[in-house]
């Protein structure tokens, strides 16, 4: 899980952006590191978000988006009544499983981006009120937009990590890079 992502092999802006991906995911894998179960389904503050919850949510959200470029269904079906549920456990599912879950989804996401013949290959997005009408989007936009959500997801599970246990990111880098749990 890097914390510093190498300059590219020169031309390689597929490599680099899904290194910029992987990094955002690290950061995000760390914040549950170390932590139980019951710890990573704390919901420390105000808000109704865990770090457990995050995980699975940033799963789904990562999977959702490749089907789409893919133009295949989704896996995971969410619908305004069920969208809450991408933020949260259900009683069968373990962090363990959900992460397993999410290295699944990051090798589907760089075997298809690197299947791609250029990233400026372009899917139709679905229709939702917010797309506009007809819109096409790049495989380009769609890592940066994956860069984008998993960096949003990142910073708040900072914020819920450290109000579990007091454990800030910079802990937790020297911890993962010690070799330890959290």
């Amino acid at each position: 899980m890097p914390t510093h992502v190498l300059a590219e092999a020169h031309g390689d802006e597929t490599g680099a952006l899904l290194a910029f991906l992987e990094a955002q995911r690290g950061g995000l894998r760390r914040a549950v590191l170390g932590l139980t179960g019951a710890q990573a389904a704390q919901r420390p503050t105000a808000s109704e978000l865990s770090l457990a919850g995050l995980v699975k949510h940033v799963a789904e959200t990562e999977q959702g988006w490749i089907e789409t470029a893919q133009e295949l269904p989704h896996s995971i079906e969410r619908t305004q009544d069920t969208w809450h549920l991408s933020f949260r456990l259900e009683d069968d599912e373990t962090l363990a499983e959900t992460l397993a879950f999410w290295d699944r989804v990051a090798q589907r996401t760089e075997e298809f981006i690197r299947s791609v013949p250029s990233l400026n290959d372009t899917f139709p997005l679905p229709p939702a009120p917010w797309f506009p009408p007809e819109a096409r989007q790049s495989m380009r936009w769609l890592l940066l937009h994956l860069i984008e959500e998993t960096a949003r997801h990142a910073g708040h599970a900072d914020i819920l990590r450290e109000s579990v246990d007091g454990k800030t990111a910079f802990e937790l880098v020297d911890a993962e890079r010690a070799g330890r749990e959290g």
